[in-house]
């Protein structure tokens, strides 16, 4: 009993124990969860916080960009975009094609033809100006005359390197693939005919633009309007595709003038001929188609050859034609002549007496060179004499003889249009006096251009009806203004054809096998510092073909011949001989003199082969 109440007593207390370790055991882990507790308190209290503070500085970044984005798109949205089209986009320019000019005949005389041109942008150039030596050996030009060029233009985006380069140059600039250098397209003048034509056609700058003759007369018809369009383009400023067009461009006209090439290729080799031979300093050479007033050559020595720009200066490219002035000696007399005919005191059949060979007018001395005694009117103008043409003048009214000449066209400019045109020098006879009337009826005191002179025989050749002067082919021919009664001018063709054909004549050597040639050799002196110089002339010949029914009229003008002649006669009509004969033939002109048929078959065939 003892034992097995000692065995209960002791399961009891073993029971006991464990229940006390146990509580033990729970007491202790509930102790240790709760320091546990106590200890995860800062810890999850410090992520919460971070996790706030990142979702704050999440939201305030998601809020900069929304309100970023609203400022770009809306704000500054057309700022940027802009700015976005100057980096990409350019208006770019169409140049326009300048129109062509041709002969009467479809020839062309000037054209336009496409090249490029080398420009750079400094900006973009000035981390690389190592590279311009690679350009300027390409170019052929001086490197360091280029690295001067384009550092000293830094500010600038555009500027010109090289202008009009051939198409194989522009090949070999493109091959160096340098940034910011860009090659664009624009267009060159060129003259076919050269120095033929370049004093009518005059030149154009570099930019296109008319400068001289008739490209700068009728520039606004030559030059048309240039186009614009957008393009995008890449950044070393290449175009990419075209967006849109601005403005649609719009080509120059082609002009066609009256100049007959044929005939301009003969007055220039004739001319350029006579200068040689004479020695001369300069000459002219025009040709009118008296039918309609239109110049059909016009040429002067020394000439220059447009397409070279090293030859541009004003010296060398004036068109001495229809600018220069010079007196133009005895080839004024059918004027006066014709004033003597109007006025009815003078007759075709008229006899004039030279004797005693000279004449005194005030304190001044004007002979002939022999004394011809009493001559008719044709030898009066076929001897040139000075004498006979004093008479013949002083015994008109001063008026007469003004009206006549300024009908003629003599001190006013023509409707020819070409810039710089004179208007010569003829002073109104109010001004005259005895003196003054005999000088200007052997062609001094007054001045002329060889344009001008050209007119006045054309208006003979129209048996007395001025046409205007026209360079533009014309389709139908102007009225024209009649300035000398019909019979009158027939009197007066028949008086100068004596000048080519009367034996002993001023004229003979202009004379055209085949053709009947009615005209006026002049020789002047020049002045010089207000006097007269002995040894300095212009020779002169102005006249008309064929004279029975004149379809030509020419003067040839030849400034200052020193190879020993210098008589219009001896050093201008051969040139208005071998000029008109040639054009004649070449326009078919039918011969109007049978009495060598042969022979002038032959000289025909010499001209027109020449």
């Amino acid at each position: 009993m003892t034992l097995l109440a000692t065995v209960r007593k002791r399961l009891r207390s073993s029971a006991r124990g464990g229940r006390t370790r146990a509580v033990a055991r729970h007491r202790r882990a509930a102790a240790a969860r709760a320091a546990t507790r106590g200890s995860e308190a800062p810890v999850r209290y410090s992520f919460d916080l971070r996790l706030r503070l990142l979702f704050a500085l999440l939201l305030l970044a998601a809020l900069g960009l929304v309100g970023r984005a609203i400022d770009l798109q809306l704000v500054d949205h057309p700022f940027l975009a802009s700015q976005g089209d100057a980096r990409f986009t350019r208006n770019a320019e169409i140049v326009a094609h300048r129109g062509n000019v041709t002969d009467r005949h479809g020839e062309p005389l000037a054209v336009s033809t496409p090249v490029e041109s080398v420009w750079v942008n400094p900006k973009e150039l000035s981390g690389n100006l190592e590279q311009l030596p690679r350009l300027a050996s390409v170019l052929g030009m001086d490197r360091q005359a280029l690295l001067r060029h384009v550092s000293s233009n830094m500010d600038r985006e555009f500027l010109y390197v090289e202008r009009g380069l051939q198409p194989s140059d522009a090949a070999r600039v493109r091959a160096l693939n340098l940034p910011g250098v860009n090659l664009t397209r624009e267009f060159r003048r060129y003259y076919p005919a050269g120095e033929v034509t370049g004093h009518l056609l005059g030149f154009t700058s570099i930019d296109d633009i008319g400068q001289e003759g008739t490209e700068l007369a009728f520039d606004k018809w030559l030059a048309g309007e240039n186009g614009e369009k957008r393009v995008i383009q890449d950044s070393r400023g290449r175009k990419v595709e075209d967006i849109e067009s601005i403005r649609p461009v719009r080509p120059g006209r082609d002009l066609v003038l009256s100049l007959d090439l044929r005939i301009q290729y003969l007055a220039y080799r004739e001319l350029k001929s006579a200068i040689l031979e004479n020695r001369a300093r300069a000459g002219s050479v025009v040709v009118i188609d008296i039918d309609t007033g239109e110049v059909l050559a016009m040429v002067n020595q020394p000439a220059y050859n447009p397409n070279d720009r090293s030859q541009l200066q004003a010296v060398t490219y004036r068109n001495r034609a229809v600018t220069d002035l010079f007196e133009p000696g005895s080839s004024i007399k059918p004027f006066v002549v014709a004033a003597g005919l109007a006025s009815g005191k003078f007759s075709s059949n008229s006899i004039i007496d030279t004797n005693p060979g000279f004449i005194q007018v005030g304190a001044t001395t004007f002979p002939d060179e022999h004394n011809l005694g009493a001559i008719p009117l044709a030898t009066v103008l076929a001897k040139s004499s000075n004498v006979g043409m004093a008479k013949l003048a002083l015994q008109l009214e001063p008026k007469q003889i003004w009206e006549t000449l300024n009908h003629f066209g003599f001190g006013q400019v023509t409707s020819s249009g070409f810039p710089g045109e004179s208007a010569g020098v003829f002073t109104d006879y109010s001004h005259w006096r005895a003196i003054s009337i005999a000088t200007l009826s052997h062609g001094y005191g007054i001045s002329v251009t060889p344009l001008q002179l050209a007119q006045g025989y054309a208006a003979i050749g129209a048996r007395g009806i001025r046409r205007p002067v026209s360079l533009l082919r014309l389709e139908t021919a102007p009225a024209g203004e009649r300035v000398l009664d019909v019979t009158v001018a027939s009197d007066l063709l028949n008086l100068l054809e004596a000048v080519t054909t009367q034996e002993g004549a001023t004229g003979v050597r202009a004379k055209i096998a085949g053709y009947r040639v009615a005209g006026k050799t002049g020789t002047a002196w020049k002045s010089s510092n207000g006097t007269y110089s002995k040894d300095r002339y212009t020779s002169v010949f102005a006249g008309v073909a064929p004279a029975t029914n004149p379809r030509l009229a020419a003067v040839v003008v030849i400034d200052e011949p020193t190879a020993g002649k210098y008589m219009g006669g001896d050093v201008s009509a051969p040139v208005f001989s071998a000029v008109v004969g040639g054009a004649l033939r070449l326009l078919a002109v039918a011969p109007d003199d049978v009495s060598a048929p042969g022979e002038s078959l032959t000289r025909g065939q010499k001209v027109a082969s020449r």
